[in-house]
């Protein structure tokens, strides 16, 4: 039975080769609603089948987590659609919650934990609503069309810089603390670890220092229909405030 329970869990917090099953999920998804949705459940449940089995994982298995979320992030370097870089991104993420599991201060699978996933995965249910937009005003969410946003959508595409450096867990959003706690408890038990996930916080900042230029640098290439409303900017732009807010009462929890 506990076999089956990490099984489950190695499904849902994506370890390689169990992630291309929600890889291709979320590609042949054509409506922006069903990603967010994919993106808001799918860890839940692994965090659900942890709670089940009632035990940290193994450290082979945390070693199995990191070199995963090294993988995906290396892989989104080279990612030029916005799309498969949120994917990518939030298999890598959720993949370093096993590590969270094994070396926290919380019990596996625990509310924490869970509060966790949610904390990781919500600037990526931020970009898939933000991409979802640029498809429906551009055609396409790719690096290669929708250039020079800066210019003809400023209000999304301030956004899209906010999405972004919440995404790769830069200071105060939920995923900065929950990088840095879990670094710091697994230290002491497996430096290997501990450096692997600083490994992977720096690539994700380089993979973001790569994707966000393309967007909305350079001359504009396709002239969009409309720019958010200011009503659904301030709403979007409070959003990144709870985020941080959420992040720093987190913080707490790791310590």
């Amino acid at each position: 039975m506990t076999s089956v329970g990490y099984l489950v869990a190695a499904l849902f917090l994506p370890l390689f080769p169990f992630s291309m099953l929600f890889n291709k999920l979320f590609a042949r998804l054509p409506d922006a609603r069903l990603r967010i949705a994919l993106l808001l459940f799918w860890p839940q449940l692994g965090t659900l089948a942890l709670a089940t089995l009632g035990e940290r994982p193994p450290s082979w298995i945390a070693w199995w987590a990191v070199t995963t979320a090294t993988l995906y992030a290396l892989r989104s370097l080279s990612l030029r659609d916005l799309n498969l870089w949120i994917c990518y991104m939030a298999t890598s993420a959720w993949a370093l919650l096993w590590p969270a599991a094994a070396f926290g201060t919380s019990a596996a699978g625990g509310a924490v934990l869970a509060l966790q996933a949610i904390g990781l995965s919500f600037p990526f249910v931020l970009l898939a609503w933000l991409a979802g937009r640029l498809e429906s005003e551009l055609g396409a969410a790719y690096v290669g069309l929708c250039g020079g946003l800066a210019q003809t959508l400023p209000k999304l595409s301030g956004l899209l810089v906010l999405g972004v450096l919440a995404a790769v867990a830069t200071p105060l959003v939920p995923g900065f603390f929950i990088l840095s706690g879990t670094t710091v408890h697994a230290l002491p038990r497996s430096p290997g670890i501990a450096f692997l996930i600083l490994t992977v916080w720096l690539l994700w900042a380089w993979s973001g220092a790569r994707i966000l230029p393309g967007l909305i640098a350079g001359p504009a290439r396709v002239e969009p229909k409309r720019d958010l409303g200011t009503t659904v900017t301030v709403l979007l732009g409070l959003t990144f405030v709870v985020l941080v807010l959420a992040g720093v009462g987190l913080s707490g929890e790791l310590t």
